[in-house]
Formats: structure tokens, C-alpha cells, sequence
């Protein structure tokens, strides 16, 4: 009788260890798999911030749930004067955030990037520091 009790007392731990085991691989999946999600939504909306030359300043939203499965996911880009190039072009920076809510934390995956953009002929591309006018 006392051999059945040990064995079920070592048996009742290994399986709690298990459990325990695959309750944690569980979390670390949802949270890979968010973190996937919002990785490609991030580079979508880097590639249209780039392509979209006329895009300038501040903006943010959220994205369609239908592509976050439910989960909602925001984003926010600040596009500014990066530097003036020889000639009619300027360097644009774009930064760009999404976060999510996974329960109560808060998790975030910042992109930035750089584009070249034409200036418009009524424009005139900001003073380089450094180079003083005639």
C-alpha cells in the first residue's frame, strides 16, 4: 500500500511539472505569434508609408481586425525632413510604431526607415547646418 501512495505522489509531480511545462510553451506561442502578426503588419504599412511620397508629419490608426484576428492592433508614423540632397531632392525619415495589448502589458515594435522624395517647385528644402547662404 505504501509503494501505490509513493508512486502516485511521484506520478501526481511529474505531470504537474509537465502541465506546468505546457501551459508556458502555450504563452510563449500567443505571444510569437502576435508578435509575427504585428511584424508583418508593420512592414505593410512601412512600404506604404514609403511609396507615399506626399505623406508628411504625424498620423495614426488601427489596423482592420479582420487582419488581426480580432486582436486590435494601432499604429502611429512620424514622417519628417530628414536632410536636403544636391539638387531637387530631400531625405524623409519615417518612423513608425504598433503596439498591442497582450492581457495588461503593452508590447510595441518600432520600425524606421528612409525615403527619397521630390520637392515640390513651390518648395524649398530645409537650411543644412553647418553651410550659411551667400
Amino acid at each position: 500500500m505504501l509503494e501505490v501512495l509513493v508512486a502516485t505522489l511521484i506520478m501526481g509531480i511529474a505531470v504537474a511539472g509537465t502541465l506546468s511545462g505546457i501551459a508556458a510553451a502555450t504563452r510563449n506561442a500567443s505571444r510569437l505569434t502576435q508578435y509575427d502578426r504585428a511584424t508583418l503588419l508593420a512592414r505593410q504599412k512601412m512600404d506604404a508609408l514609403l511609396v507615399d511620397t506626399s505623406l508628411i508629419g504625424s498620423a495614426d490608426g488601427f489596423f482592420n481586425p479582420a487582419q488581426t484576428g480580432g486582436v486590435p492592433i494601432a499604429w502611429h508614423s512620424n514622417i519628417t525632413a530628414f536632410e536636403a540632397g544636391p539638387g531637387p531632392g530631400i531625405v524623409d525619415r519615417v518612423e513608425l510604431e504598433i503596439w498591442w495589448m497582450d492581457g495588461s502589458v503593452r508590447r510595441v515594435f518600432a520600425l524606421e526607415g528612409y525615403r527619397r522624395s521630390r520637392l515640390r517647385p513651390n518648395e524649398t528644402a530645409p537650411p543644412q547646418a553647418g553651410i550659411s547662404g551667400p
